[in-house]
């Protein structure tokens, strides 16, 4: 009698599978750009045949569309929990940049795949990334409400004001990962400065209302 699998066991089987072709992926884009991987360099690193692919991801863009959302979905959720927790914004601020520094440290070669996608890589992967800073935003400007003289504020401006502190996240992101892992004063050094540069847009936050 044949034996029949679980379809538990199954399910199994097929998580460690797609997992595994993306890590592969990941490895891999380590050395090239994503539009020059192929299918079969996955496959073969990861030991299963090119069509076995299919039952994991429709195509390649897919599979990079999954590693965008591995990365920046994942900070995404996991930033906006710190400021589901405390509604003290300078406390949000140092807990924003401590999770930041942390995830870029735990998931460094896909943020090094996003700074080289996101401006230059194929146009899935390039609108992937650009969705998910989008929804960033979106979902700042709309916890801002909470934060003191920002209640009142038009959801234009609130938004304005969340696209200008996820480019600078940006930015920090991308200086920790040209700052070397053995230069912890110079990372320092960059933490610092991204700290103070969210604490002056804070402060610069009534006058530039008012202003307006």
């Amino acid at each position: 009698m044949v034996e029949v699998p679980h379809p538990g066991l199954r399910e199994q089987r097929k998580q460690r599978t797609r997992r595994a072709l993306l890590d592969a992926a990941l490895g891999l884009l380590e050395h090239q750009a994503f539009a020059g991987l192929s299918l079969r360099q996955v496959t073969r690193e990861v030991g299963i045949v090119p069509t076995a692919f299919y039952r994991h991801f429709p195509d390649m863009d897919a599979l990079g569309v999954q590693l965008v959302e591995e990365s920046i979905g994942a900070l995404r959720r996991t930033i906006r929990a710190a400021r589901d927790e405390n509604p003290e914004y300078d406390v949000v601020i140092e807990r924003s940049v401590q999770i930041l520094v942390r995830h870029v440290h735990a998931h460094r070669a896909h943020f090094r795949f996003i700074a080289r996608e996101r401006s230059s890589g194929v146009a899935a992967v390039r609108l992937a990334i650009r969705r998910q800073f989008t929804l960033f935003a979106s979902e700042l400007a709309a916890d801002l409400r909470r934060f003191g003289l920002l209640t009142h504020w038009p959801l234009d401006d609130r938004l304005l004001l969340a696209e200008i502190i996820v480019n600078q996240m940006i930015s920090t992101t991308e200086a920790i990962l040209e700052t070397p892992p053995d230069e912890p004063d110079a990372e320092q050094q960059v933490i610092a400065r991204a700290e103070r540069q969210l604490h002056m847009i804070v402060i610069g936050l009534s006058g530039w209302h008012q202003a307006g």
